[in-house]
């Protein structure tokens, strides 16, 4: 396992450059990347990161040369460095997988997971991964957006044939370029995507320069369509999906993101959807986009936004300062993206004239009849209604103030004054006179409001 192709050390030639040119250069930066590795210690909410030098990759089953990306409700890969290669290990295969309390369903994926464990290594690194079938069909895996070699690219029939069930494949390329990126499935990608096999990857910069992220958050957009009481995602849908997720996770299943005032804080998505694409708006907060799979965006070239657009099949990040405490929405801005296994072909009943009568009559032919939608659907999420077996509320979750009435691709940045710990800080305690309240009667008389 730790053999190494004696061509290894090539890696891919970067685009433009003639190979003695490459040759030439690398050199150069194999020497570079002795001299300039940097390492950030593991963060505590009491202190900002400082990078520090290193010299070449750690040893052992650590990596100090980086603050660890954190994936809500997921996992980073686990490696081992082995000859200074950094060795992991995906394994495909069956994955029952909890979408929020009261949905689960089989899925497939990585590691036990979907979406797959976050892999992580550092601009220059030599990877290794080894990837077992544990399907009962062939797969690959492509590094989306990686710039390596053809034959390591991951597409089955052209650059290799697929791993067959039992199969364990080796993939062996250098990183070479910093920034977000996925993999994913490249055969029968509609079936394994929309099963679930997909994760992020990370590769961070050799020198940390500019923006140095306290907190450094990575998460997939994905949707799907779970029929009510299924058992398994349907492959073969391809517009009305009902279920949609970050990190394959639905409100309020969507672990918040913690942030202490003044950290400055990363999001990294990626978006794997069937079709859609995602605006993803924060509120609270003013971001920078930074970046896409393609590579980091000129300083002079980000620009001020509350929304990033996240077109299916592209990664984008975004940067800010952790300025306003409080409890923040984020969520995706299609308005039917934060629901829960919408129905699809319900007859529009707002405003029905008649509808108490035809209700009463239903009632007493059908015991527990309850009519919904006459006069919009705003207390959906706070009905006490029964749910059919494996299946969920369209939207609806607990919040500071009762029913938060959202549900799907939605979650809550978190930022606090102080903190012990970045675990989860529960509702923020917001100071008198700053949240919104009933208006009395007495203050709308000295304004001159009538109601």
């Amino acid at each position: 396992m730790a053999d190494i192709d004696e061509r290894a050390n090539e890696g891919p030639k970067p685009r433009g450059l003639k190979r003695r040119d490459f040759l030439g250069g690398a050199a150069v930066v194999g020497a570079a990347l002795a001299l300039e590795r940097h390492g950030q210690a593991q963060p505590t909410p009491a202190a900002s990161p400082r990078v520090r030098a290193t010299e070449g990759p750690a040893s052992g089953d650590t990596d100090d040369r980086y603050r660890p990306v954190v994936t809500p409700n997921g996992s980073s890969l686990p490696f081992r460095w082995v000859d200074g290669v950094k060795v992991m290990h995906l394994r495909a295969g069956a994955v029952s997988h909890e979408f929020t309390e009261g949905l689960r369903a089989e899925c497939w994926g990585y590691n036990g997971s979907t979406p797959g464990p976050t892999i992580e290594a550092v601009e220059g690194d030599r990877l290794r991964i080894y990837v077992t079938n544990g399907l009962g069909e062939p797969t690959t895996v492509h590094w989306h957006g990686i710039l390596l070699e053809a034959g390591m690219d991951g597409v089955g029939g052209l650059t290799q044939r697929p791993i067959r069930p039992g199969e364990t494949f080796r993939y062996e390329f250098t990183v070479r370029e910093p920034g977000t990126f996925m993999y994913h499935p490249h055969w029968d990608e509609m079936t394994q995507m929309a099963m679930g096999m997909m994760g992020m990857f990370v590769v961070h910069p050799r020198r940390a320069t500019g923006f140095v992220p306290d907190r450094d958050f990575a998460i997939i957009l994905s949707e799907w369509s779970v029929p009510i009481g299924a058992a398994r995602p349907n492959p073969l849908e391809m517009a009305d999906f009902n279920v949609l997720t970050m990190n394959s996770k639905a409100f309020p299943g969507t672990d918040p993101l913690v942030a202490k005032q003044g950290d400055k804080v990363r999001i990294r998505f990626g978006n794997l959807s069937g079709i859609d694409n995602h605006p993803i708006h924060l509120h609270g907060y003013s971001f920078r986009i930074a970046g896409s799979d393609g590579g980091a965006f000129p300083r002079s070239a980000q620009q001020p936004h509350t929304t990033v657009l996240v077109p299916t099949g592209s990664t984008r990040w975004v940067e800010f300062e952790a300025n306003a405490p409080g409890d923040w929405a984020m969520h995706c801005h299609m308005t039917h993206h934060v629901m829960n296994q919408m129905g699809h072909g319900v007859p529009n009943m707002v405003g029905v004239a008649g509808q108490a009568t035809f209700d009463r009559r239903i009632g007493r032919l059908v015991p527990g009849y309850m009519p919904m939608g006459r006069e919009g659907m705003a207390d959906m999420g706070e009905m006490d209604m029964p749910q059919p077996p494996n299946s969920i509320p369209m939207r609806g979750g607990p919040g500071a103030f009762g029913n938060i009435d959202m549900g799907g691709m939605f979650t809550i940045l978190k930022v606090r004054e102080s903190l012990d710990s970045y675990d989860d800080p529960g509702w923020y305690d917001h100071p008198d006179g700053t949240r919104a309240r009933p208006a009395t009667a007495a203050e709308l008389r000295a304004d001159g409001i009538e109601v």
